[in-house]
């Protein structure tokens, strides 16, 4: 029998990328833009045809706001926050829907994993905490992902607390 060999010390423990939940994907949008057409088409018509012909212009207007508003959405679903931890650090990175950047490096012996929770509806906020510092971690997830996420987190936190593990090469 060989020694044991210690693991690598930047073995990944935990590694996610959280993105925000959309639940209209392209075709659905497409169904709705369609439908949103139809009915605004169908009111402009009714009153043009009762002598309100102004008001086409503002059923257009309606569905190019329609439009717009979910455009801006999908442009918001850009976002990300990517989490690893490994034996000797956690990184936390965060990118805005706008392409901004911003990544922070923690020890894992450190850092502690914050839960906010309301009584009616659950987990509402996850913090990391390390050294007088707080950031805010999957505030786009809902209670349910973040409960399922925070518990995945603690426990790569714990086995990074207890450092790396050696293993029996035989």
């Amino acid at each position: 029998m060989t020694e044991p060999a210690p693991a690598p010390q930047g073995q990944t423990r935990f590694s996610a990328v959280l993105t925000p939940h959309r639940s209209l994907g392209p075709k659905g949008f497409m169904v709705l833009m369609g439908a949103v057409c139809a009915v605004s088409f169908g009111t402009g018509l009714l009153f043009y045809l009762l002598g309100a012909w102004p008001v086409i212009g503002f059923m257009g207007l309606d569905v190019l706001l329609v439009y717009w508003a979910f455009r801006a959405n999908y442009r918001a679903a850009a976002a990300f926050e990517e989490v690893v931890v490994t034996h000797s650090e956690l990184r936390l990175r965060k990118v805005s829907h706008r392409g901004k950047d911003a990544e922070w490096t923690l020890n894992p012996v450190w850092t502690q994993l914050q839960r906010e929770t309301h009584e009616g509806y659950g987990l509402v906020r996850l913090s990391l905490v390390s050294q007088g510092r707080r950031l805010a971690i999957a505030g786009f997830l809902g209670p349910r992902e973040k409960e399922s996420f925070a518990e995945a987190l603690s426990a790569a936190l714990g086995e990074a607390k207890r450092g790396p593990t050696r293993t029996v090469v035989s």
